[in-house]
């Protein structure tokens, strides 16, 4: 009885992981599991179809299954609620691999894996060819790029107002430098403003 039992415990364990080893993109990355109060991820293509149906701004997080600061960026400030909560709210987040083998139909157009790049067509057409990460790209809702590729680990402090300042439009009436001279300002009244609250208590 317990030989039976073991021989089944180890045909289960066995399909168990083959179904996880199936589990896996064609670039080695698994696929997009979303945590309910993370950010909503979904694929390039997903993106254009939603875009499509209702249009919203995008935002590209390109990376690599081996880069160690795209991890980093996932564990740290993409799970910033103030980050999750804005990009979720105004754009279509879209984690895109750089080196995917996957074909992405885009526009009548189909991006394939370049082996001498070591990099799917899409993201060096994104990257314009400097292929750093993680990177960033935002588009509008006419599929056109709001910046060039912004590419650097974050902090939430760093992120946000380039969010901000792009989904919220506030790039039709200033530019960057106006911006981060108010942000800046604004910064500075909470500093002072929490220095007198700490010192009057």
């Amino acid at each position: 009885m317990k030989i039976i039992l073991k021989s089944t415990q180890l045909i289960l364990l066995v399909s168990f992981l083959f179904s996880c080893d199936a589990q896996v993109n064609s670039d080695g990355s698994k696929p997009i599991v979303n945590e309910p109060d993370g950010i909503q991820w979904v694929s390039f293509e997903e993106a254009v179809k939603l875009n499509d149906q209702n249009p919203k701004k995008i935002f590209i997080d390109i990376y690599t299954n081996w880069c160690g600061w795209c991890k980093k960026m996932d564990a740290t400030t993409f799970k910033e609620a103030e980050v999750v909560k804005y990009i979720n709210a105004n754009y279509y987040p879209v984690k895109l691999n750089a080196e995917t083998k996957d074909t992405i139909r885009f526009k009548d157009k189909e991006f394939k894996y370049v082996a001498e790049n070591k990099a799917n067509e899409l993201a060096i057409s994104l990257l314009n060819g400097k292929m750093g990460y993680p990177s960033y790209i935002l588009m509008d809702e006419k599929y056109n790029l709001m910046t060039p590729p912004v590419q650097s680990y974050m902090l939430k402090e760093e992120l946000m107002p380039i969010l901000t300042f792009f989904g919220d439009n506030i790039f039709k009436n200033k530019n960057w430098e106006e911006y981060q001279l108010e942000i800046k300002k604004i910064n500075n009244f909470r500093k002072l403003f929490s220095l007198k609250r700490s010192v009057y208590n």
